[in-house]
Formats: structure tokens, C-alpha cells, sequence
């Protein structure tokens, strides 16, 4: 088992930057896909990036490719995501999650555990 919070959020102007961390605790953190998501009010949860569980492999949602990336650091059981060039449609509240499971890892059902939620807000 494993347990994520997430800190980093904030209020930034449109083309300004934050930069999200998710501190994970529990064992065998490298046996995790470490994911972002999202949710905006009124909108259903929707995936940002994933990093896999060795070799480096990592995917975005086409919204934020060239913008976001995300990194890992297993040896701080740490997940990060660098957020550039934010733009309003990128305010939500921004969630790490984790699975040991196989499956679409696009999809918030593969994912077996969450953190908590940090709030982003990108003003106009």
C-alpha cells in the first residue's frame, strides 16, 4: 500500500509555471505507475501524464505535451510534475495516483490509489 500527497499548487498568471510534487510512502515505490490527473469544476477527471515503472517511459495527454513533463526520483519516493506556459484551461484540481495493476494507465480506474488534490488556478 502506498500514500501519496501532493503539494506545489497555487494561483499563477496565464504563460507562468508551477511545479507539482507528490511525496509517496510505503515500500517497493518503483514497482508503481506514477500518474497526474486532473478535474476541473463540472468536468469528469481527465489523465496529464504517467511515468512508468522503469525505463523512463512516459506519456502526456496531447493538451499538455511540449508544456508538462513529468519526472520521478525513486531513491526520494518522489513524483514530480513541471508545469510551463500554463494557460487558463489548465486550472483544476491536480491529482497524483499510483497502481501496481496493468491496464490502459489513461484511464483513472487502473489507478489503485490518490492523494488528496492540489488546486491549480491560471488567471486569464
Amino acid at each position: 500500500q502506498v500514500q501519496l500527497v501532493e503539494s506545489g499548487g497555487g494561483l499563477v498568471q496565464t504563460g507562468g509555471s508551477l511545479r507539482l510534487s507528490c511525496a509517496a510512502s510505503g515500500r517497493a515505490f518503483s514497482s508503481y505507475v506514477m500518474g497526474w490527473f486532473r478535474q476541473a469544476p463540472g468536468k469528469e477527471r481527465e489523465f496529464v501524464a504517467r511515468f512508468s515503472r522503469s525505463g523512463g517511459f512516459t506519456e502526456y495527454v496531447d493538451s499538455v505535451k511540449g508544456r508538462f513533463t513529468i519526472s520521478r526520483d525513486n531513491a526520494k519516493n518522489m513524483v514530480y510534475l513541471q508545469m510551463n506556459s500554463l494557460k487558463p484551461e489548465d486550472t483544476a484540481v491536480y491529482y497524483c495516483a499510483a497502481t501496481r495493476s496493468y491496464g490502459d494507465y489513461s484511464q483513472h480506474t487502473t489507478y489503485e490509489y490518490w492523494g488528496q488534490g492540489t488546486q491549480v488556478t491560471v488567471s486569464p
